[in-house]
């Protein structure tokens, strides 16, 4: 065998993957193959793959191309992002040296280049017969998964089973996909949470797509095939910038939908709406891109853009628990602050809480430190930020949610705005204490003193009349405030004192 047959006979091993009987089985399961699964997500004729004849060390193991993992480098609407794919036909993707070798390769081109890296998961886990290499493996790409946040984009899309620790890695970059069906994440699996607990759960109920997504919150977003998820990423690295140094692209701009802003918040103040409305009469028709739905939804948060130019955006939302805060509301806030902050996105808070939820609960689950992650993620932004307080404000929510105070560059209230220490009914009771346990008819009075605090305290003209709220606009008006806000803000520049990093609360 000369030369060019050699090299030609282990370019067709190697894109053969595992042999046609492993091919077949992972579609027969509903999945792509690793390298459909690249091809798919790059632009047709730019995939470069790396390290296509690296083999495990071990002769015991057997043929293994690539060693299970296809790595290499693409564009994507023609920018370049680095990418790996596990290949469950090989050695069921399991992670050994010279496989996490190959994702550590393309991690440190990808910091080295300024360019976003996705890494599509489909992994047994830890190749066993490897032992403590595989575990130091392991280590070495989450070393590199913290290194390069706030650095470069980092996407993962869970396709497969990703159990013990393989499932860090994706808990470390910025947004995780994850497949129905098809994908679960856990620390332990089912069989050995029986053995130790006594609880019987199956792997799809334990760690599937709408598990992670809905109750624990650890997916971004979830679809119901491959061919979805890896168009999602697509669509997701169309927003992003390559890197920290760079502004996310602009678009065509567009109109909004037709909402009719102004009948939008209903005149009981204790009748919810949704704030979504809001959303889409505001933004370019479209545009919105929602995070975690499903999770925490008393918080609606996403990117979107406006007038052409992207925005992260930060909602309260009346529908559920009256858009208070609460543990989970935190973490997802806190989170998505601090990655719209990390990658250049304005952010725009559209605020309407009654305050943080109460409870013993919440109390006892740490809503104080998690509650203090909102408040860190906006006082540590530097991104240009514009609220807009729509109706309820209260407290110490009023606050959290980017008021000027903790740093937010310009603030409009609509005129249903009501901005107060606390609810009126909850005033007066304090306030007004002594008179309505003396009077004849207690209910009578609260009326009255309820309506007389909401008069004096409870609307935004006070809040302006300081100079915390920068305009009362009418909520049509909302649009065009943000797009002129935006763009006197373009040029912000807001540094902040010399540190190693911050201690931010957990």
């Amino acid at each position: 065998m000369n030369h060019r047959e050699e090299l030609t006979h282990r370019r067709k091993a190697a894109i053969g993957l595992g042999g046609p009987e492993r091919v077949e089985r992972q579609h027969r399961m509903g999945k792509l193959t690793a390298r459909e699964r690249v091809l798919a997500l790059v632009d047709s004729g730019t995939w470069e793959e790396l390290g296509a004849h690296v083999a495990p060390r071990s002769s015991d193991l057997g043929d293994a191309p690539g060693d299970g993992v296809v790595t290499g480098v693409g564009l994507v609407h023609g920018r370049t992002v680095y990418v790996y794919a596990q290949d469950f036909t090989v050695l069921g993707g399991s992670l050994g040296e010279m496989h996490a070798a190959k994702i550590q390769r393309v991690q440190d081109l990808a910091l080295k280049s300024g360019a976003p890296i996705v890494g599509l998961n489909d992994s047994g886990g830890a190749r066993i017969q490897e032992g403590v290499d595989a575990l130091n493996g392991y280590g070495e790409i989450f070393k590199r998964n913290t290194h390069a946040s706030g650095v470069v984009p980092q996407i993962t899309c869970i396709m497969g089973p990703s159990a013990g620790g393989a499932v860090y890695s994706p808990a470390l970059t910025d947004i995780v996909v994850m497949v129905r069906g098809t994908a679960q994440m856990f620390i332990t699996g089912p069989q050995v949470i029986e053995a130790v607990t006594g609880e019987r759960v199956s792997a799809e109920e334990l760690g599937g797509a709408d598990s992670q997504l809905r109750r624990s919150g650890v997916a971004h977003f979830a679809t119901d095939d491959d061919a979805g998820a890896l168009e999602l990423i697509r669509e997701l690295l169309g927003r992003l910038p390559s890197n920290n140094l760079e502004d996310p692209p602009v678009r065509t701009p567009a109109d909004p939908e037709a909402v009719d802003l102004a009948g939008l918040v209903p005149d009981d103040p204790n009748k919810p709406y949704d704030i979504r409305m809001a959303i889409r009469g505001i933004f370019d028709h479209g545009s919105f891109l929602e995070f975690q739905q499903g999770y925490a939804d008393n918080l609606v948060v996403g990117l979107a853009y406006l007038d052409g130019h992207p925005v992260g955006v930060v909602a309260n939302q009346p529908r559920v628990l009256a858009g208070t805060l609460d543990i989970n509301a935190s973490d997802k806030l806190g989170r998505f602050v601090r990655f719209a902050d990390a990658f250049n996105f304005p952010l725009v808070t559209l605020v309407d809480t009654p305050g943080y939820l109460p409870g013993t609960g919440q109390e006892y689950g740490g809503i104080i430190r998690h509650g203090a992650k909102v408040l860190y993620a906006y006082a540590e932004a530097t991104v240009p930020k514009v609220t807009v307080i729509c109706r309820k404000a209260y407290g110490g929510a009023y606050l959290a949610m980017c008021s000027r105070s903790l740093g937010a560059d310009l603030a409009a209230a609509w005129p249903t705005a009501e901005i107060a220490v606390m609810g009126p009914e909850g005033a007066a009771n304090i306030i007004y204490r002594r008179e309505l346990q003396a009077a004849d008819d207690p209910v009578a009075v609260k009326q009255k003193k309820v309506a007389e605090y909401r008069e004096r305290f409870a609307n935004p003209y006070v809040a302006a009349g300081r100079g915390y709220v920068d305009a009362v606009i009418f909520p049509e008006e909302t649009r065009d405030f943000l797009v002129r806000s935006l763009q006197s803000l373009a040029g912000k520049r807001d540094g902040r004192p010399p540190k190693k990093h911050g201690n931010m609360p957990v």
